[in-house]
């Protein structure tokens, strides 16, 4: 699968996205080294502590669902630049994905591509 294919899936499940409250929709698609793809929206919450982002929704349902060694996620959402993963993604990344490319996008076309270690170069480890 092209990044191209793999964000294409990303935009197709960020319609899905719940977000009342900031308008905001986000949708993510995850890679894995058999070529199964996860996909993942944004679902907020009145408590905004409860939202949870789309890239950690793929992940999780990536995890859920026996997902082999993840390659790569494409997130999407409409941005002036290629969105970025907030910290408590990258986290999850790091640690899910450390390897993976991360392709990020707007729905202008633009796109950015990181491995979650270079976006999160000294994360927090136990």
């Amino acid at each position: 699968m092209t990044d191209a294919e793999l964000v294409l899936e990303a935009r197709r499940v960020r319609d899905r996205a719940h977000a009342p409250y900031s308008r905001f929709q986000v949708g993510a698609a995850v890679l894995d080294a058999s070529g199964r793809v996860y996909s993942g929206c944004n679902v907020e919450n009145a408590s905004y502590g409860v939202t949870i982002c789309a890239e950690r929704a793929a992940l999780c349902r990536a995890v859920a669902e026996g997902a082999s060694e993840i390659v790569a996620v494409a997130v999407i959402a409409d941005t002036a630049g290629p969105v970025r993963p907030c910290g408590a993604c990258r986290q999850f990344l790091v640690e899910l994905a450390p390897k993976a490319r991360v392709v990020m996008a707007n729905l202008a076309g633009e796109v950015d591509v990181a491995t979650a270690e270079e976006l999160l170069p000294k994360r927090f480890r136990m």
